[in-house]
């Protein structure tokens, strides 16, 4: 709660009058990331309103557990149907990888929810590793420099949250444990159901990131610091050179 209430007063990501769809798959990130997030509303000295939308694929997918955990725990939550799975039916095709398509599928579904929800911003779960596997992942594949923004502006004018970010995967994990979420696991991904590789470049920055990191244990305490710390005028971009 200390480091999410840092990233909260740097980047403002939470303000007073907000109504904040969050993401919540069940996974131990989304799970982890609205107990805090109600945490917060307690804390908070302005208030503020949050809705659990869960985005379902049209696959029968069981979420009593679920359901129950935020009825337990008085979390505002809602299910928001769509027939994703159907249409990736249609779609995908064999040995591809279909991560990135129902990642935008997902999203999607989130902004339609928040509309009709009348939310003003959507909080995603993503958290420090998944911001440097995606740098890595940007600069080796694409030969981009970008990361995970905490905050920024979708096309439709939704304000997006990642409240998370500054945090490690495995804190989370450890606090989903802890406490004995009922988390939902890679059975609920459709890809599963699907003859369709597994993504390998992310898989590729874990295992390079977890290696390096075991050479340099304050790895990620100097990655996050460097996201933070940008001399841009010092890369190959002439629009960008301080002359």
């Amino acid at each position: 709660m200390r480091q999410i209430g840092r990233t909260n007063g740097t980047f403002g990501l939470i303000e007073e009058g907000d109504k904040i769809l969050v993401g919540l798959s069940g996974g131990k990130d989304s799970l982890t990331m609205v107990h805090a997030m109600m945490e917060q509303q307690r804390r908070a000295p302005f208030k503020f309103e949050i809705v659990a939308v869960t985005v379902t694929y049209g696959m029968g997918e069981d979420l009593s557990a679920l359901i129950a955990h935020c009825t337990e725990h008085g979390i505002p939550h809602k299910i928001h149907e769509t027939n994703t799975y159907e249409i990736a039916g249609e779609k995908i095709r064999q040995n591809s990888s279909f991560c990135s398509f129902f990642s935008r599928m997902r999203r999607g579904a989130l902004y339609s929810a928040a509309e009709k929800h009348g939310c003003n911003k959507v909080a995603l779960g993503h958290h420090l590793d998944d911001a440097a596997e995606s740098f890595f992942m940007n600069m080796i594949y694409n030969g981009h420099l970008r990361a995970l923004a905490p905050k920024y502006k979708a096309g439709n004018g939704l304000i997006v949250i990642r409240p998370l970010i500054q945090l490690r995967e495995r804190q989370l994990a450890a606090c989903a444990l802890d406490n004995e979420m009922p988390t939902i696991g890679d059975e609920a991904c459709p890809s599963m159901r699907f003859d369709v590789k597994m993504p390998h470049a992310r898989a590729s920055m874990k295992t390079m990131l977890f290696e390096m990191e075991q050479k340099y244990p304050d790895l990620f305490v100097s990655i996050n610091s460097a996201f933070g710390h940008i001399s841009d005028d010092t890369f190959f971009d002439p629009s960008r050179f301080n002359l």
